[in-house]
Protein backbone atom coordinates (compact mmCIF):
# COMPACT_ATOMS: atom_id res chain seq x y z
CA UNK A 1 0.00 0.00 0.00
CA UNK A 2 1.40 3.47 -0.94
CA UNK A 3 -1.57 5.68 -0.32
CA UNK A 4 -1.79 7.75 2.90
CA UNK A 5 -4.53 7.19 5.55
CA UNK A 6 -6.38 9.60 7.82
CA UNK A 7 -8.17 8.24 11.03
CA UNK A 8 -10.67 10.33 12.79
CA UNK A 9 -10.79 9.96 16.38
CA UNK A 10 -12.33 10.85 19.47
CA UNK A 11 -13.47 9.05 23.12
CA UNK A 12 -14.26 5.38 21.99
CA UNK A 13 -11.18 3.59 22.69
CA UNK A 14 -13.03 0.19 21.62
CA UNK A 15 -14.41 0.94 18.28
CA UNK A 16 -10.90 2.56 17.29
CA UNK A 17 -9.04 -0.42 18.36
CA UNK A 18 -10.88 -2.59 15.88
CA UNK A 19 -10.48 -0.21 13.64
CA UNK A 20 -6.99 0.35 13.94
CA UNK A 21 -6.83 -3.44 13.46
CA UNK A 22 -8.04 -3.22 9.77
CA UNK A 23 -5.27 -0.20 9.23
CA UNK A 24 -2.87 -2.35 11.22
CA UNK A 25 -3.51 -4.98 8.09
CA UNK A 26 -3.63 -2.39 5.33
CA UNK A 27 -0.39 -0.91 6.80
CA UNK A 28 0.09 2.21 5.29
CA UNK A 29 3.41 4.08 5.08
CA UNK A 30 1.56 7.14 6.71
CA UNK A 31 -0.97 7.51 9.21
CA UNK A 32 -2.46 10.86 10.25
CA UNK A 33 -4.40 10.94 13.24
CA UNK A 34 -7.00 13.25 14.23
CA UNK A 35 -8.64 13.90 17.42
CA UNK A 36 -10.96 16.04 19.28
CA UNK A 37 -10.59 17.40 23.18
CA UNK A 38 -12.99 15.92 25.65
CA UNK A 39 -16.02 17.62 26.54
CA UNK A 40 -15.42 19.31 29.90
CA UNK A 41 -18.95 18.44 31.39
CA UNK A 42 -18.83 14.84 30.11
CA UNK A 43 -17.68 13.18 32.91
CA UNK A 44 -14.74 10.20 32.67
CA UNK A 45 -14.81 11.53 29.00
CA UNK A 46 -10.70 13.01 29.71
CA UNK A 47 -9.83 9.65 29.95
CA UNK A 48 -11.92 8.00 27.29
CA UNK A 49 -9.93 10.05 25.12
CA UNK A 50 -6.53 9.36 26.54
CA UNK A 51 -7.26 5.87 25.90
CA UNK A 52 -8.47 6.41 22.72
CA UNK A 53 -5.24 8.40 21.29
CA UNK A 54 -3.40 5.21 23.50
CA UNK A 55 -4.27 2.87 20.46
CA UNK A 56 -2.46 4.62 17.85
CA UNK A 57 0.46 4.18 20.32
CA UNK A 58 0.09 -0.06 18.71
CA UNK A 59 1.71 0.78 15.47
CA UNK A 60 4.25 -1.59 14.80
CA UNK A 61 5.20 -1.27 11.41
CA UNK A 62 6.89 0.94 8.63
CA UNK A 63 4.97 4.35 9.01
CA UNK A 64 5.64 7.76 10.21
CA UNK A 65 2.42 8.81 12.60
CA UNK A 66 1.26 12.21 12.04
CA UNK A 67 -0.81 13.69 14.64
CA UNK A 68 -3.36 17.18 15.10
CA UNK A 69 -5.02 16.47 18.82
CA UNK A 70 -6.99 19.61 20.18
CA UNK A 71 -6.46 19.96 23.75
CA UNK A 72 -10.21 21.27 23.91
CA UNK A 73 -13.55 20.42 22.43
CA UNK A 74 -14.12 21.63 19.43
CA UNK A 75 -17.34 19.51 18.14
CA UNK A 76 -17.64 17.89 15.26
CA UNK A 77 -18.08 20.63 12.74
CA UNK A 78 -14.43 22.42 13.57
CA UNK A 79 -12.94 19.43 14.74
CA UNK A 80 -13.43 17.30 11.26
CA UNK A 81 -13.02 20.22 9.04
CA UNK A 82 -10.12 21.64 10.48
CA UNK A 83 -8.25 18.30 10.85
CA UNK A 84 -9.11 17.53 6.91
CA UNK A 85 -7.91 20.89 6.20
CA UNK A 86 -4.51 20.22 7.93
CA UNK A 87 -4.35 16.63 6.23
CA UNK A 88 -4.94 18.13 2.57
CA UNK A 89 -2.13 20.99 3.17
CA UNK A 90 -0.11 18.32 4.29
CA UNK A 91 -0.60 15.57 1.78
CA UNK A 92 -2.16 15.50 -1.84
CA UNK A 93 -4.37 12.66 -1.25
CA UNK A 94 -5.61 9.95 1.45
CA UNK A 95 -7.94 7.33 2.08
CA UNK A 96 -10.43 8.50 5.64
CA UNK A 97 -11.85 6.44 8.11
CA UNK A 98 -13.13 7.39 11.14
CA UNK A 99 -13.42 5.55 14.37
CA UNK A 100 -16.58 3.88 14.09
CA UNK A 101 -16.29 2.77 10.34
CA UNK A 102 -14.86 -0.86 9.67
CA UNK A 103 -13.73 -1.46 6.53
CA UNK A 104 -13.21 -4.74 4.09
CA UNK A 105 -9.89 -5.22 3.40
CA UNK A 106 -10.66 -4.00 -0.18
CA UNK A 107 -11.77 -1.01 1.04
CA UNK A 108 -8.00 0.10 0.74
CA UNK A 109 -7.09 -1.26 -2.77
CA UNK A 110 -10.39 -0.41 -4.30
CA UNK A 111 -9.47 3.87 -2.71
CA UNK A 112 -5.94 3.36 -3.87
CA UNK A 113 -6.40 2.27 -7.72
CA UNK A 114 -9.67 4.75 -7.81
CA UNK A 115 -7.76 8.02 -6.40
CA UNK A 116 -4.96 6.95 -8.98
CA UNK A 117 -7.28 6.28 -11.83
CA UNK A 118 -8.98 9.75 -11.32
CA UNK A 119 -6.46 12.19 -9.80
CA UNK A 120 -6.71 14.38 -12.44
CA UNK A 121 -10.06 14.38 -13.63
CA UNK A 122 -12.39 17.01 -12.04
CA UNK A 123 -15.42 15.73 -12.62
CA UNK A 124 -15.30 12.98 -9.53
CA UNK A 125 -14.38 14.43 -6.38
CA UNK A 126 -14.61 11.63 -4.03
CA UNK A 127 -14.34 7.77 -3.36
CA UNK A 128 -17.13 6.49 -0.92
CA UNK A 129 -16.86 3.23 0.53
CA UNK A 130 -20.21 2.53 1.73
CA UNK A 131 -23.12 1.26 -0.32
CA UNK A 132 -26.25 1.59 0.76
CA UNK A 133 -28.51 -0.10 -2.31
CA UNK A 134 -29.13 -2.92 -0.02
CA UNK A 135 -28.14 -5.84 -2.22
CA UNK A 136 -29.30 -4.04 -5.31
CA UNK A 137 -26.59 -4.48 -8.15
CA UNK A 138 -26.72 -1.39 -10.18
CA UNK A 139 -24.00 -2.32 -12.69
CA UNK A 140 -21.80 -5.46 -13.90
CA UNK A 141 -18.59 -2.91 -13.31
CA UNK A 142 -17.28 -2.80 -9.69
CA UNK A 143 -18.51 0.75 -8.85
CA UNK A 144 -20.71 2.83 -10.00
CA UNK A 145 -21.34 7.22 -9.99
CA UNK A 146 -23.62 9.10 -7.46
CA UNK A 147 -23.84 13.06 -6.65
CA UNK A 148 -24.19 12.03 -2.97
CA UNK A 149 -21.21 11.83 -0.53
CA UNK A 150 -20.79 8.83 1.94
CA UNK A 151 -18.62 9.55 4.47
CA UNK A 152 -18.41 6.26 6.34
CA UNK A 153 -15.17 5.33 4.75
CA UNK A 154 -13.69 7.33 1.54
CA UNK A 155 -10.59 9.28 0.11
CA UNK A 156 -10.61 11.85 -2.04
CA UNK A 157 -7.73 14.87 -3.39
CA UNK A 158 -6.25 18.06 -2.09
CA UNK A 159 -7.85 19.48 -5.69
CA UNK A 160 -11.23 18.75 -4.56
CA UNK A 161 -10.99 19.68 -0.70
CA UNK A 162 -10.13 22.79 -1.70
CA UNK A 163 -13.77 23.97 -2.70
CA UNK A 164 -14.55 23.19 0.97
CA UNK A 165 -16.35 25.72 2.54
CA UNK A 166 -17.46 24.65 6.03
CA UNK A 167 -19.47 28.24 6.70
CA UNK A 168 -21.53 27.26 3.08
CA UNK A 169 -21.34 31.10 2.40
CA UNK A 170 -22.86 29.69 -1.11
CA UNK A 171 -26.11 28.27 0.01
CA UNK A 172 -28.13 31.99 0.43
CA UNK A 173 -27.30 32.78 -3.53
CA UNK A 174 -28.13 29.16 -4.25
CA UNK A 175 -31.29 28.89 -2.19
CA UNK A 176 -32.49 31.52 -3.05
CA UNK A 177 -31.64 31.09 -6.86
CA UNK A 178 -33.93 27.83 -6.53
CA UNK A 179 -31.31 25.74 -7.32
CA UNK A 180 -31.75 22.52 -5.34
CA UNK A 181 -35.02 22.31 -7.51
CA UNK A 182 -32.93 22.83 -10.84
CA UNK A 183 -30.30 19.84 -10.16
CA UNK A 184 -33.07 17.39 -8.18
CA UNK A 185 -36.21 17.70 -9.78
CA UNK A 186 -38.12 16.24 -6.98
CA UNK A 187 -40.02 18.66 -4.81
CA UNK A 188 -39.50 16.25 -1.38
CA UNK A 189 -36.42 15.45 -2.55
CA UNK A 190 -35.42 19.42 -2.41
CA UNK A 191 -37.37 19.98 0.66
CA UNK A 192 -35.54 17.11 2.39
CA UNK A 193 -31.90 18.77 1.49
CA UNK A 194 -33.41 22.38 1.81
CA UNK A 195 -34.03 22.17 5.48
CA UNK A 196 -30.65 20.26 6.27
CA UNK A 197 -28.55 23.06 4.44
CA UNK A 198 -30.20 25.62 5.89
CA UNK A 199 -29.93 24.19 9.47
CA UNK A 200 -26.01 23.78 9.25
CA UNK A 201 -25.99 27.41 7.88
CA UNK A 202 -27.57 28.51 10.71
CA UNK A 203 -25.28 26.71 13.06
CA UNK A 204 -28.34 24.27 14.17
CA UNK A 205 -26.26 20.95 13.14
CA UNK A 206 -22.73 21.07 14.40
CA UNK A 207 -21.36 18.50 11.82
CA UNK A 208 -18.85 18.95 9.32
CA UNK A 209 -20.42 16.13 6.40
CA UNK A 210 -23.29 18.60 5.14
CA UNK A 211 -20.95 21.31 3.59
CA UNK A 212 -19.14 18.58 2.33
CA UNK A 213 -22.17 17.16 0.47
CA UNK A 214 -23.14 20.69 -0.29
CA UNK A 215 -19.66 21.88 -2.04
CA UNK A 216 -19.89 18.10 -4.28
CA UNK A 217 -23.46 19.03 -5.09
CA UNK A 218 -22.18 22.86 -5.81
CA UNK A 219 -19.52 21.53 -8.16
CA UNK A 220 -21.26 19.09 -9.75
CA UNK A 221 -19.09 16.95 -8.48
CA UNK A 222 -20.00 12.74 -8.75
CA UNK A 223 -18.83 10.50 -6.42
CA UNK A 224 -17.64 6.74 -7.07
CA UNK A 225 -19.34 4.42 -4.98
CA UNK A 226 -18.56 0.19 -4.97
CA UNK A 227 -21.12 -2.18 -6.44
CA UNK A 228 -21.27 -3.93 -2.80
CA UNK A 229 -20.90 -2.39 0.87
CA UNK A 230 -17.42 -1.87 2.35
CA UNK A 231 -18.20 0.04 5.41
CA UNK A 232 -19.48 -1.69 8.60
CA UNK A 233 -20.78 0.86 10.98
CA UNK A 234 -20.19 -0.01 14.25
CA UNK A 235 -21.11 3.16 16.18
CA UNK A 236 -24.67 3.41 16.59
CA UNK A 237 -25.60 3.75 20.15
CA UNK A 238 -25.71 5.55 23.16
CA UNK A 239 -21.88 6.47 22.93
CA UNK A 240 -22.46 8.36 19.74
CA UNK A 241 -22.22 12.12 18.63
CA UNK A 242 -25.01 12.07 15.77
CA UNK A 243 -26.26 8.22 15.26
CA UNK A 244 -27.63 7.17 18.46
CA UNK A 245 -31.01 5.67 17.44
CA UNK A 246 -32.02 2.32 15.95
CA UNK A 247 -30.79 2.62 12.35
CA UNK A 248 -30.96 -0.12 8.92
CA UNK A 249 -27.67 1.26 8.77
CA UNK A 250 -26.22 0.19 11.97
CA UNK A 251 -23.73 -2.73 11.67
CA UNK A 252 -24.40 -3.53 7.88
CA UNK A 253 -23.00 -6.48 6.30
CA UNK A 254 -19.44 -6.13 4.19
CA UNK A 255 -18.32 -8.09 1.24
CA UNK A 256 -15.23 -7.90 -0.42
CA UNK A 257 -14.96 -6.86 -4.11
CA UNK A 258 -14.42 -8.65 -6.79
CA UNK A 259 -10.45 -8.30 -7.70
CA UNK A 260 -9.10 -7.16 -10.31
CA UNK A 261 -11.65 -3.86 -10.40
CA UNK A 262 -13.45 -3.44 -13.25
CA UNK A 263 -13.76 0.20 -14.36
CA UNK A 264 -16.91 1.85 -16.08
CA UNK A 265 -16.09 3.52 -19.61
CA UNK A 266 -18.10 5.51 -19.09
CA UNK A 267 -18.39 8.98 -16.13
CA UNK A 268 -22.16 9.15 -16.07
CA UNK A 269 -24.35 9.71 -12.71
CA UNK A 270 -26.43 6.04 -12.16
CA UNK A 271 -29.75 8.35 -11.41
CA UNK A 272 -31.64 4.88 -10.88
CA UNK A 273 -29.41 3.95 -7.46
CA UNK A 274 -29.76 8.38 -6.40
CA UNK A 275 -33.62 7.53 -7.32
CA UNK A 276 -33.56 4.68 -4.77
CA UNK A 277 -31.68 6.37 -1.75
CA UNK A 278 -33.66 9.13 -2.73
CA UNK A 279 -37.15 7.83 -1.99
CA UNK A 280 -36.07 5.10 0.59
CA UNK A 281 -34.07 6.81 3.06
CA UNK A 282 -34.54 11.11 2.25
CA UNK A 283 -37.77 11.16 1.35
CA UNK A 284 -39.19 8.83 3.60
CA UNK A 285 -37.12 10.08 6.58
CA UNK A 286 -38.84 13.79 5.78
CA UNK A 287 -42.42 12.27 5.82
CA UNK A 288 -42.00 10.81 8.86
CA UNK A 289 -40.86 13.90 10.40
CA UNK A 290 -43.19 15.74 9.03
CA UNK A 291 -45.88 13.49 10.13
CA UNK A 292 -44.64 13.70 13.83
CA UNK A 293 -45.12 17.77 13.51
CA UNK A 294 -48.51 17.33 12.99
CA UNK A 295 -49.27 15.05 15.31
CA UNK A 296 -47.68 17.40 18.04
CA UNK A 297 -49.51 20.31 16.51
CA UNK A 298 -52.67 18.03 16.95
CA UNK A 299 -51.75 17.17 20.31
CA UNK A 300 -51.34 20.38 21.14
CA UNK A 301 -55.20 22.01 19.74
CA UNK A 302 -57.05 18.97 20.82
Amino acid sequence: MRTPVVFLIFNRPDETARVFEKIRDARPPKLLVVADGPRPDRSGETQNCLATRKVIERVDWPCEVLTNYADVNLGCKKRVSSGLDWVFKTVPEAIILEDDCLPDPTFFRFCEELLERYRDDERVMMISGDNVQFGRTRTSYSYYFSRYAHIWGWASWRRAWKSYDVTMRLWPELRDGGWLRDILHDAAVEQYWHRIFEKVYRDEIDTWDYPWIFTCMANSGLIAMPNVNLISNIGYGASATHTTAKSIFAGMRTEPLSMPLSHPPFIIRDARADAFMEKEFFVASYAVRAKHKLKLFLDRIR
